[in-house]
C-alpha cells in the first residue's frame, strides 16, 4: 500500500468511497499471526501461533480470558489487543454488577464492534489495528464471533484469521459440518490441524496455545504442558499419513 492524498485522516473518503486507513488497520489483522476458531453444541475452541521477537524472546500472548463464559485471541497489533481485552473485561463486570449475571456473548460483541466503529469517523484517534475472534458460551449456547478495525462483526461455526490464514479457513471448510456433536478432544485436534498450514515453523507446545469454554466448562487456557498430550496426537497422526505414504 502507497501513501495518498486520502488516507492522512480517517475521516477522508477517496473518490472511490473508501476509507484508505481503515483499510490499513484490516491490512495489519492480516499481517499478525494466524488464530481459529470452532464450536460444536456444547464447546467453543481457541487456538493461536505465537510469535517471538527473537531466539533470546518469548512468544508472544494471544489467548486472553474475559470473563468464567468468553475469552479472545487476536491478531494484528497485541497492543491494541490488550486495550480491547480490558475494556470488554470492564463491560462483564458493570453488567455482572447490575444484572446479577453473564453478559451475553452478542451483546457483548456489539457492545465492542460500536466502539470499533467510532474511530473510524472521527480524526482524534486512529482505528484499532487488531481483530478478534470471540468464543463464548452463555443461555442461547455456544458463539464465535469474528471483530474488525471496520466496526463489523460476524457470526461464525468455524473462523480464522491473520497471516496465511486462508490454509486454515480451507481446513474448515472442509470439516466443519463434523463439528456439530464433536467432543471437546477432537475439537481441539482439528484446531491445532487446521492451524498447521498457517504455521511458519513447526507447531509446538512452546509455539502454540489453546482455549476452550463449554457447557459446564469455564475458560480455560491450555499452554506448554498441559497441551503437550494434544500436540502429542496430532504429531502421531502425521507419521501415521507419513508411514503410509511410504
Amino acid at each position: 500500500m502507497f501513501r495518498n492524498d486520502y488516507d492522512t485522516d480517517v475521516t477522508t473518503f477517496s473518490p472511490a468511497g473508501r476509507i484508505h486507513q481503515v483499510e490499513y488497520a484490516i491490512a495489519a489483522v492480516k499481517q499478525g499471526s494466524a488464530c481459529v476458531a470452532l464450536k460444536s453444541d456444547d464447546f467453543a475452541v481457541l487456538a493461536a501461533v505465537s510469535r517471538k521477537e527473537s531466539e533470546l524472546g518469548s512468544h508472544q500472548e494471544k489467548l486472553f480470558k474475559v470473563d468464567d463464559h468468553l475469552g479472545i485471541g487476536i491478531s494484528g497489533l497485541i497492543a491494541d489487543g490488550r486495550v480491547l481485552c480490558k475494556y470488554l473485561r470492564t463491560e462483564c463486570l458493570n453488567h455482572k454488577f447490575v444484572f446479577e449475571g453473564k453478559m451475553q456473548t452478542g451483546r457483548l460483541v456489539k457492545n465492542l464492534s460500536d466502539k470499533s466503529q467510532k474511530y473510524t469517523q472521527t480524526s482524534e484517534k486512529r482505528p484499532y489495528g487488531v481483530g478478534l475472534l470471540v468464543i463464548g458460551y452463555d443461555k442461547t449456547g455456544t458463539h464465535v464471533f469474528e471483530t474488525l478495525p471496520s466496526g463489523n462483526f460476524f457470526e461464525y461455526i468455524a473462523q480464522a484469521m491473520g497471516k496465511r490464514s486462508q490454509s486454515s479457513r480451507t481446513y474448515l471448510e472442509k470439516y466443519f459440518k463434523e463439528f456439530k456433536d464433536m467432543e471437546l478432544g477432537n475439537l481441539i485436534e482439528h484446531a491445532l490441524k487446521s492451524l498447521k498450514g498457517a504455521s511458519e515453523e513447526t507447531l509446538t507446545k512452546n509455539n502454540c496455545s489453546v482455549a476452550y469454554v463449554g457447557k459446564g466448562t469455564k475458560f480455560t487456557l491450555l499452554t506448554g504442558e498441559s497441551l503437550a498430550p494434544y500436540m502429542s496426537l496430532v504429531d502421531e497422526e502425521k507419521k501415521e499419513a507419513k508411514k503410509n505414504e511410504d
